[in-house]
């Protein structure tokens, strides 16, 4: 089956940005801001050998659902879409089937406090609601992530969920999660 980012027309351009899918030639680029310990520390899968990341990043459905952040010809970050089914009693889960989509994200921080995590963020949003159709985003951090989850309230995404020591962190132990969500009719956000 394809997958829904096969339908749009590549690369989109943002006012500074210019985001793509992602391709096996974006390794060395990618690996060179998520091996850094401040991403690193974050990241769901951290691999600790470029061996290792590799055979994570060249998987075909990690591929499917990664695009790549660029600024001025130079990848910056890349963002990622999961798009899932949205939770339905068994006589409606037809019309629940690809409507909604996880969101992630990893920047390269030597390009932190300029805006582009926002930036690539909001059109990543946009698309998902305006080109794909989906009717709700939703994403995860830790809760000590706390860059994570100011960019997801700069983008206009709702806390929905605050959890006490449910999240187990590889090196941290057990620590807070936060959850949150966004629907299509919520966006763009009043500014």
């Amino acid at each position: 089956m394809r997958h829904p980012l096969d339908t749009l027309d590549w690369p989109i351009s943002t006012e500074r940005l210019l985001l793509r899918r992602a391709a096996p030639d974006d390794l060395d680029a990618t690996w060179a801001f998520r091996q850094l310990p401040e991403t690193h520390e974050w990241v769901t899968a951290a691999t600790e050998t470029y061996d290792d990341y590799r055979e994570r990043f060249l998987r075909e459905e990690r591929l499917a659902d990664l695009l790549i952040v660029e600024l001025d010809g130079r990848v910056i970050g890349d963002l990622t879409l999961k798009v899932q089914d949205g939770w339905a009693q068994e006589e409606v889960a037809d019309q629940a089937e690809s409507v909604q989509g996880e969101l992630g994200w990893t920047l390269d921080p030597s390009y932190g406090g300029n805006g582009y995590a926002t930036e690539a963020v909001r059109a990543l949003i946009d698309i998902s609601f305006k080109s794909l159709g989906l009717r709700r985003l939703h994403a995860d951090c830790f809760y000590d992530n706390e860059s994570s989850w100011r960019l997801m309230e700069r983008v206009g995404m709702r806390r929905e969920q605050h959890t006490v020591r449910d999240s187990l962190h590889r090196t941290k132990g057990w620590l807070d999660g936060l959850s949150y969500a966004l629907l299509a009719e919520e966006w763009p956000p009043h500014e």
